[in-house]
């Protein structure tokens, strides 16, 4: 396969109607459109405050384009990744539900969310390029970037470490991770009694719920998960952001490369 085989060729989208919106956006000649999330002005912090001018950077599960196009705007070169209707969303398979119908359904969802990011592109006049494929196979082809983003997708993810190892492989010197926390272990960070690293998983077989969500990551298991992967030095941040309407929890780990070398 080519390089330029590997992007996605723009899709024009002007109807939002046909749009699924992650995060709430500014977008010309729109207005203000309402998303799950608000990151309009907490979006630095979120970002861990990295610098991105002039960097190559991989934006993973970049849902409606938020954080590319602000990336972008910051002087990034962005390579937007995400699922496109072909490729399966990670659904929980209880036994007792139709899990493959569901994935199913979700084409339908994963088809708006590609539109949105669409018709953001093209309201934005943006320059991003895309590549569509599951974090389980990443193409080598998309060569080194510079920093790569997982914008809250761990914990919808059924194997979040192997979605990190496939990006990092690519990554020069610097990975941000964002997640959310449980109440209960929002209010041990602050009292510094979140030490040990948990991944707690999600799914409860009697109610059948969450069907799209695994994990609960703590900031300790990612900041382990970047280690091994090279990524010793980190810097963990917390924070609350408008989540529907109400308040989250959640934090951004940011690490840097001391290890090891992109095998791109």
């Amino acid at each position: 396969m080519s390089t330029a085989n590997i992007y996605a060729t723009p899709r024009v989208v002007t109807d939002l109607a046909e749009c699924q919106f992650y995060h709430t956006m500014d977008i010309p000649g729109y207005g203000v459109v309402q998303g799950q999330w608000d990151l309009r002005h907490c979006v630095d912090s979120y970002l861990g405050h990295v610098c991105f001018t002039g960097k190559r950077v991989l934006d993973v599960g970049c849902a409606s384009g938020f954080l590319s196009l602000h990336m972008e705007r910051q002087g990034a070169e962005v390579v937007s990744y995400d699922l496109s209707e072909n490729h399966p969303w990670d659904i929980v398979p209880f036994a007792k539900t139709d899990y493959r119908q569901l994935i199913e359904e979700r084409k339908n969802d994963i088809r708006k969310l590609n539109n949105s990011y669409w018709l953001n592109h093209r309201a934005h006049q943006s320059h991003a390029r895309v590549v569509y494929g599951t974090v389980y196979a990443m193409p080598s082809q998309i060569g080194p970037v510079d920093i790569s983003v997982f914008g809250n997708i761990l914990l919808h993810l059924r194997d979040p470490f192997l979605a990190l190892y496939n990006a990092l492989r690519l990554t020069r010197s610097t990975v941000i991770v964002t997640d959310v926390l449980s109440r209960r272990d929002y209010y041990k960070s602050l009292f510094g009694l979140l030490r040990r690293p948990t991944q707690r998983f999600m799914p409860d077989f009697r109610s059948g719920k969450p069907d799209d969500c695994f994990w609960i990551l703590t900031p300790e298991a990612i900041i382990q998960f970047l280690g091994v992967l090279g990524f010793e030095e980190t810097v963990l941040t917390y924070r609350g952001q408008p989540f529907r309407g109400g308040p989250a929890r959640s934090f951004t780990v940011v690490g840097r490369r001391t290890a090891g070398t992109p095998e791109v």
